[in-house]
């Protein structure tokens, strides 16, 4: 056998590069490491099984808590060079709506996070959780469960944070309750104080957290500090085992999450990750939590979506997507169009772990 051929770009043609765009700075690096290495798992496991159409995956790792066109330029350099053959990772909003629109179409793209909903993108597939089918029936249980009826919405000020407070007014008021103040803050908002007294202020018993990394975690030990947890609880749909780890056991009594992953989740196929990333990474590597896991099953469905279509073209892929399923972390997966299908639960702050009390 001669060497490997050379596809022109300087990458031998059986090498399939992967742009993996995940937060290493900002508010939501603190849970960038898990990301990173939840990736490097599956990078592992896919190459130990043939790789993707025969060739070997190789990520390279892009900055996604830097400023969203800063990002958006980056991967799009990448791309127009042939340096990357498609695109994975956990980043905000903003900056897949900055990125996708300049990139669509010239490769896949798998956006990882848990987000607002309604991206159509062609070539972009999503395997987070949407509001409609985490959110509402998180919202409706607690409300059955605890009587909560008085909301009040804290989150960072970008793109989905404010769409899915305009989802939980229609929420809220499907649950027998209403939205009663809502308050959006900047990325990397350290003093709390004055939207503390918001909640205080229009009686809340219930407050829907849209804050992301280290801004949740200050939110929540300023809101015990203040004392709201003795009479008010939290929904997140953004908190993993990270984040509740930097939090506090003592400032997360009421907390409450909706996820597709926890790291608690007693399932064969999670315990099964958790045992995998554990043997490969060491009892003292960063907690995989669902935004690190959501890594994971990115690498896995982009592996799924390459082996169903034969092909990386982005457009072979949308018309193989109906067919594209797999079993992963989260369980038996499929493609809905360009959204994961996924069960959801609910799940309790317990200290430095979740507590799952229900499927939603």
């Amino acid at each position: 056998m001669g060497p490997p051929q050379n596809n022109g770009n300087g990458r031998p043609d059986e090498t399939l590069t992967v742009a993996l765009v995940v937060p290493l700075q900002g508010s939501a690096g603190i849970f960038g490491p898990s990301c990173e290495l939840s990736a490097r798992l599956a990078e592992e496991e896919i190459n130990a099984a043939g790789g993707v159409l025969d060739r070997e995956v190789r990520l390279i790792v892009v900055d996604g808590g830097a400023p969203p066109a800063q990002v958006a330029s980056e991967v799009e350099a990448l791309v127009s060079l042939g340096a990357v053959d498609a695109v994975v990772g956990w980043h905000i909003s903003a900056v897949r709506q900055t990125l996708a629109p300049r990139i669509a179409g010239r490769v896949p793209y798998v956006y990882t996070a848990q987000y607002e909903g309604g991206e159509r993108t062609p070539g972009v597939f999503l395997t987070g959780e949407t509001d409609a089918a985490q959110l509402l029936p998180a919202m409706r249980l607690l409300a059955e469960a605890t009587g909560v009826r008085r909301w009040c919405t804290v989150g960072n000020d970008y793109v989905w944070p404010r769409v899915t407070a305009r989802a939980a007014r229609r929420y809220a008021r499907a649950c027998g309750g209403r939205v009663r103040d809502e308050v959006f803050v900047p990325l990397g908002t350290e003093d709390f104080g004055a939207v503390l007294r918001r909640v205080e202020s229009c009686e809340a018993d219930a407050v829907l957290m849209l804050l992301v990394g280290d801004d949740a975690v200050r939110f929540s030990r300023a809101f015990a500090a203040y004392g709201l947890h003795q009479r008010c609880l939290r929904l997140s749909t953004h908190m993993d085992e990270n984040m509740l780890l930097a939090t506090g056991a003592e400032a997360t009594d009421g907390l409450w999450a909706a996820s597709g992953f926890f790291e608690t989740l007693a399932t064969a196929e999670s315990l099964d990750f958790g045992r995998r990333y554990a043997d490969r990474f060491g009892v003292d590597a960063p907690v995989v939590g669902s935004l690190g896991e959501s890594c994971f099953e990115g690498l896995r469905l982009l592996a799924a979506l390459a082996e169903q279509a034969r092909s990386l073209d982005v457009r072979a892929m949308r018309q193989a997507g109906d067919t594209v399923a797999y079993e992963g972390p989260r369980g038996a997966l499929r493609l809905d169009g360009n959204h994961l299908d996924q069960r959801l639960y609910l799940a309790r702050a317990d200290g430095f772990g979740f507590d799952v009390v229900a499927q939603l």
